[in-house]
């Protein structure tokens, strides 16, 4: 079995940090906060944080702030989401600077994007999703990304007799957005023209099942409890809201009566793990479901009769740990899948095997080899998605 290439993996992710014109810090653009969190937490895994310099991310991270709103944007100059805020959180936990926040501010700002129901929007246009920076999927990023940051010429419609989503007046159909070699989850090499969607996955017929039908709860509980203000929300509320996008098959959708699927399995089963209610779980169910997900590869995907893809890696494991049912799945065939998505000379980690390498696979890869205790990686918290010890430094300190 091959072994995992952490030098270059380290060096992959310095680097692409450091060419701020390259195809792939271009289309990450709008999401840089997540890039910074994906990229962060890969260094502290594998015991290489010091690779950066901390007080010039902690001011980066902090110029992304919102103080009037207490949000955080996912670049310098962007709305504030709580996608981003939590990955401000996050990054500001590895460095254990939350001291920097005004931690009540932020604590209001997604408190206060709670609804009726319990569910949360994810900004103040009215998103709403269970998922959280991790989960929420690039589709629906680069969804609102398109929606809110194209020039006024430009609008999302996803085909000829749909009416447009966005402010702007004019729109080509994504056929007229189509973007060139380069793209994540492509072969290495490709020159073929790719829409959108290749940044993981197709964007679905109607982008309104992305961005006005997906749910944020995740995001919310994990960034108020890592900031100890939990108490600023309705939890029951948010709790019976997780509860009722729940399926026969034991798995969750995106919201009531959604389709299961692996990331927002994920997202659910932390959501109710971050508020003590795992007991809302049938365990053996569930845990059949997400077992199932094992290919013959090794590797795992979202959904059946979907190929494997690293990044499942992540959501399929910690949700079977926390639900005590890991070891339903074939650890060693998952890690040599893993392994064998590696570049090994020029570092970091793609969706699978000989396709090109991106950060977003890159820390999927390594935190589902933490999750299985591989050595030389530190141990991930299943359920915050952060290093155990930062998480035990965050709790236990209190």
């Amino acid at each position: 079995m091959a072994e995992l290439a952490a030098d270059q993996h380290v060096r992959y992710i310095v680097t692409v940090e450091k060419k701020k014109d390259s195809f792939e810090s271009l289309v990450m653009e709008h999401i840089r906060l997540n890039g910074a969190y994906w990229g962060l937490t890969t260094l502290d895994l594998l015991h290489k944080l010091h690779a950066v310099d901390a007080a010039e991310v902690v001011d980066w991270i902090m110029s992304c702030y919102h103080p009037e709103s207490g949000g955080f944007g996912g670049n310098v100059g962007h709305d504030p989401h709580v996608l981003y805020t939590l990955s401000a959180v996050q990054v500001l936990c590895l460095f254990d600077r939350l001291d920097v926040l005004d931690i009540d501010k932020v604590a209001d700002y997604v408190a206060g994007l709670q609804n009726e129901d319990g569910s949360f929007s994810g900004d103040v246009w009215g998103e709403v999703d269970t998922r959280a920076c991790c989960s929420v999927s690039p589709q629906l990023r680069y969804a609102r990304a398109l929606r809110f940051r194209l020039p006024c010429r430009y609008q999302l419609a996803s085909k000829a007799d749909e009416p447009v989503l966005s402010h702007n007046r004019s729109a080509p159909r994504l056929e007229d957005l189509m973007i060139t070699a380069g793209a994540l989850g492509q072969k290495k090499g490709s020159a073929q023209a790719l829409r959108p969607s290749c940044l993981c996955g197709a964007i679905p017929h109607s982008i309104r099942e992305l961005i006005y039908n997906s749910w944020f709860s995740y995001i919310a509980l994990c960034t108020l409890s890592l900031l100890h203000r939990l108490h600023k929300i309705n939890m029951q509320k948010a709790v019976d809201f997780v509860v009722s996008c729940k399926n026969l098959d034991g798995g969750f959708g995106a919201m009531p009566g959604g389709e299961s699927h692996a990331g927002q399995i994920f997202c659910c089963v932390g959501a109710l793990a971050i508020t003590g209610s795992l007991h809302h779980i049938d365990r053996d169910l569930l845990g059949w479901w997400l077992c199932e997900r094992q290919c013959k590869d090794g590797g795992l995907n979202g959904r059946p009769e979907k190929l494997a893809d690293v990044c499942y890696s992540w959501w399929v494991l910690s949700s079977l740990i926390m639900i005590d049912r890991v070891h339903w799945i074939d650890k060693e065939k998952l890690t040599k899948f893993i392994l064998n998505c590696q570049d090994k000379e020029t570092g970091g980690i793609s969706d699978r095997p000989d396709n090109a390498v991106d950060i977003y696979h890159t820390y999927f890869g390594v935190a589902g080899l933490s999750l299985m205790e591989y050595p030389g990686v530190k141990p991930m918290d299943p359920a915050y998605a952060l290093p155990l010890d930062v998480v035990n430094r965050i709790f236990l300190r209190k």
